[in-house]
C-alpha cells in the first residue's frame, strides 16, 4: 500500500490549468524527483501531497499516522533561539523516546518477563532504529560540522544569512526523519562537500523522499523514480537523470516531428553523459576496488598505506599539466595575488594566466573566496597584495542580483532599447520573440515588466540578455541557481558555442564537468590550486585521499583501543541486556541481507533484469547492503567473542 495516493486530481489557479486528471503515488523508501519547466506545477504537486493546498477535484489518500514534512524556502524560527536549540527543539519526540527506552531497559533487567514492558520496548526499539537515534548527539555534532554550522551553534539563528538558516532547517529535518521528507532545491546554498554528505545521509538512512532539484548528478545518485510534469499531466520514469534521458529519448522517437529540436538536445545531452560520465565512473569504480584491496593488505602491512597515498596523489596531479605553449591572447595576468576578508585569508600568493578561450570553473567550499575572486577580476575589489594585469577587452557579467535588469522595463524594451524587434546573438540576427522562445518565454511575455517576473524568470532574462552583448569574456556567478533543467540545457548550449573566455563560479558538478576545461580550486586558508581534470573526478580522488588518511589514523589508534576494550571487558560479568538482544537479533538480519545480496547478484547477471531495474540502482543498493552486511557480521562476531570471554572468566 502506498503512503500517499493522488487519484484523478485536477488543479487550476484562476484561468491557469495546472493539473488535469493526474494520478500519483509514493511508496515507502521511494526517492522521487519531480522535473519540468518553471511554472509547470512542481511546487503545487508537493503542496497537494503535503495537504497544504486542496485539489479542485479528485482525492488525496494518506496512510494513517504518516508524517509529511517539507523544507521551507524561507524557514521561520523563534526569536533568540540558537542554532543548536533550533535543531534540538525539532527532536523532542526522539529524545523522549530514547529516555523512555533507557528507563524500560533498566526495569527489564529486574523484570524480564513483563509482557507490557517487552511490547513497549519493542515499539521503542523499532522507532529508534528507524530514526537511527542510538547515537543522536554524535549525529547532531556531525551534521553541524558537515553543514558548516558548528561555529554558529550558540548564535541566534535569526541572525544568520538566508542560506545558513535553510541549512539549519534542513539539518533539523534530516535528523527528525519524517515518514515522507519533501525537499525543494535542497542543494541550493550547499557547496559540493555538503551535497556529497547529504547524498550519503539520504541513501544510508533510507529516507522516503519527494524532491525538486536541478542538480543532475544529485538526481542521478538519489532518485529511484523521476516524474515529469508536462502539459498538465504526469509521466513517470524509472531511475535517475540518465535513465530519464534514455527513456525520454525513446518516448520522443515515437512522438510527432514537432519534437525534433527537443530530441536533438536530449540526444546530445545523453551522448555527452554516456561518453564522459561512464568513462569516469568505470575509472572511479576501479580505483575504489583497488583501494579496498590495498586496505585489506594494510591490515597486515601498514606500510602499504604510503603506496595508496602516492598512487592517489599521482593520479590527482596527472591532469595538472597544459600541453605545449599557448599562443592565445592573455586576458588576465595574475601575479602573487593576496586577498583577506578581515582576519580570514582568502587568496595567498596565487599566480596564473587567463587566456582568450579558457573555460575556467571557480570551485570550492562556501566562504572560501570564489565570488571575491570574480570581483577582483572585474576590478570591483582591490587586492591586498600582488597585481592583476588586464588586457583591452569587453566583459559580460552575471550574478544573482541581476543588476543589468530594470524592473520598470518590459522584455521588448530590455532587449531592443533603441526600438525595433530584432537582436544580434553571437553574430546572428534574430527576431526578439524567436530568441526568447529559446529561453522558454511565450509570446505574451514580451509586454511584461521585468518587476513582475519570478526570480527564475529574471535569471533567464538576464542570461538571455548576456548573449546579446558583444563581449570577449563572460564572468558568471552561480548561473544555474533558480533555473530548471530545460533552461540549464539551453544555457549550456550557448556557453559551449561562445567563442570567448568563460570564468564562472558554480557548485553544480554536472554543469562544471560539461562546461569547464580548467579548475581554480579554492581550498581554504588562501590556497588556490589549478587542475585540468573533470571536477567530479577531482572530488572522487580527494575523497579517497581523505579515506586513506582516516584509515591510517584508525590503524594507529587501533592497538590502543583494543587494549582499552580488553581492560573494560575484565570488569564485566555478562553481556548487557541490549547486547544480549542484539546478539539474538543479528543472525536473522544477516540471513536477510545475504538473501537480498544474492538476489541482486542474480539480477546483475541477467540482462533482462538489470535493464528493467537499472544497473546503477542495483549497484548502489548492492554496495549499501554489502557495507551493512559487513558491519553487522563484524558486530555479531565481536559480541560472540565477548560472550565467550565473559563466560570463560566466570
Amino acid at each position: 500500500m502506498a503512503l500517499v495516493d493522488l487519484l484523478d486530481v485536477d488543479k487550476q489557479f484562476e484561468s491557469q490549468i495546472i493539473f488535469k486528471g493526474i494520478n500519483f503515488h509514493i511508496d515507502e523508501y521511494e526517492r522521487i524527483v519531480i522535473v519540468g519547466r518553471n511554472g509547470s506545477g512542481k511546487s503545487t504537486l508537493m503542496k497537494i501531497v503535503s495537504g497544504e493546498i486542496e485539489p479542485d477535484a479528485g482525492k488525496r489518500v494518506v496512510r494513517q499516522g504518516i508524517r509529511i514534512e517539507m523544507l521551507s524556502q524561507q524557514p521561520l524560527f523563534e526569536a533568540g533561539v540558537s542554532v543548536r536549540e533550533a535543531i534540538e527543539k525539532e527532536l523532542t519526540q526522539i529524545q523522549e523516546a530514547k529516555k523512555r527506552f533507557e528507563e524500560i531497559s533498566a526495569k527489564l533487567a529486574e523484570d524480564f518477563e513483563n509482557r507490557a514492558l517487552l511490547e513497549e520496548h519493542a515499539k521503542l526499539t523499532a522507532f529508534l532504529d528507524y530514526h537511527n537515534a542510538w547515537n543522536l548527539d554524535d549525529k547532531i555534532e556531525r551534521i553541524l560540522k558537515e553543514f558548516d554550522l558548528k561555529a554558529y551553534e550558540n548564535r541566534p539563528v535569526n541572525l544568520l544569512s538566508g542560506g545558513e538558516q535553510r541549512r539549519v532547517a534542513l539539518a533539523s529535518l534530516l535528523l527528525k526523519k519524517p515518514d515522507i521528507l519533501m525537499l525543494d532545491e535542497p542543494t541550493n546554498h550547499l557547496d559540493v562537500y555538503m551535497v556529497e554528505f547529504l547524498e550519503e545521509l539520504l541513501l544510508k538512512e533510507k529516507f522516503t523522499l519527494l524532491l525538486i532539484s536541478h542538480d543532475r548528478y544529485f538526481i542521478d545518485r538519489i532518485a529511484t523514480r523521476t516524474v515529469e510534469i508536462d502539459d498538465h499531466k504526469l509521466r513517470s520514469f524509472k531511475g535517475g537523470y540518465e535513465s530519464y534521458l534514455h527513456q525520454k529519448e525513446q518516448l520522443l522517437h515515437a512522438m510527432a516531428k514537432e519534437h525534433e529540436n527537443l530530441l536533438k538536445l536530449l540526444k546530445s545531452e545523453e551522448e555527452w553523459l554516456r561518453r564522459g560520465v561512464k568513462a569516469r565512473l568505470k575509472r572511479n569504480e576501479g580505483r575504489k576496488k583497488r583501494v579496498m584491496q590495498m586496505r585489506e593488505q594494510a591490515k597486515k602491512n601498514p606500510s602499504v598505506i604510503r603506496k595508496i597515498r602516492l598512487e592517489l596523489e599521482r593520479e590527482k596531479h596527472h591532469f595538472n599539466r597544459e600541453e605545449g605553449v599557448s599562443r592565445k591572447k592573455v586576458l588576465f595576468e595574475i601575479e602573487h595575488l593576496e586577498k583577506r576578508l578581515g582576519e580570514k585569508l582568502l587568496i595567498h600568493n596565487f599566480s596564473n594566466r587567463i587566456l582568450q578561450k579558457d573555460r575556467i570553473a571557480i570551485v570550492g567550499k562556501n566562504g572560501s573566496g570564489k565570488s571575491t575572486f570574480l570581483h577582483l577580476l572585474l576590478g570591483r575589489e582591490k587586492p591586498d597584495g600582488g597585481v592583476i594585469k588586464r588586457g583591452d577587452f569587453k566583459i559580460g557579467y552575471f550574478d544573482q542580483h541581476r543588476e543589468m535588469l530594470d524592473d520598470d522595463k518590459n522584455l521588448i524594451e530590455t532587449f531592443c532599447p533603441y526600438g525595433g524587434d530584432r537582436v544580434d546573438v553571437q553574430g546572428k540576427n534574430m527576431h526578439v520573440y524567436g530568441y526568447l522562445k529559446n529561453f522558454l518565454f511565450p509570446k505574451e511575455y514580451l509586454d511584461k515588466k521585468i518587476g513582475v517576473l519570478s526570480g527564475g524568470e529574471k535569471n533567464r532574462v538576464a542570461l538571455a540578455l548576456l548573449f546579446t552583448k558583444k563581449v570577449d569574456c563572460l564572468i558568471l556567478d552561480e548561473p544555474t541557481n533558480d533555473l530548471d533543467i530545460p533552461t540549464i540545457n539551453i544555457l549550456e548550449e550557448y556557453l559551449l558555442n561562445f567563442s570567448g573566455a568563460l570564468i564562472f563560479v558554480s557548485h553544480d558538478r554536472y554543469f562544471v564537468d560539461k562546461i569547464a576545461k580548467k579548475l581554480f580550486i579554492f581550498k581554504g586558508h588562501g590556497i588556490v590550486e589549478e587542475s585540468y581534470q573533470p571536477y567530479s573526478e577531482f572530488l572522487a580522488i580527494e575523497k579517497e585521499l581523505k579515506n586513506v588518511e582516516q584509515y591510517e589514523h584508525e590503524l594507529k589508534t587501533q592497538k590502543a583501543q583494543t587494549t582499552d576494550d580488553k581492560r573494560q571487558t575484565t570488569k564485566k560479568k555478562k553481556l548487557s541486556y541490549n547486547e544480549q538482544r542484539e546478539l539474538e537479533r543479528l543472525p536473522d538480519e544477516i540471513d536477510a541481507l545475504e538473501e537480498r545480496i544474492a538476489q541482486l547478484n542474480e539480477c546483475l547477471a541477467d540482462p533482462d533484469c538489470y535493464q528493467e531495474k537499472g544497473i546503477q540502482n542495483l549497484t548502489d543498493e548492492l554496495n549499501e547492503l554489502e557495507i551493512e552486511y559487513n558491519t553487522k557480521a563484524d558486530r555479531y562476531l565481536e559480541l560472540l567473542e565477548l560472550q565467550e570471554e565473559l563466560e570463560g572468566q566466570s
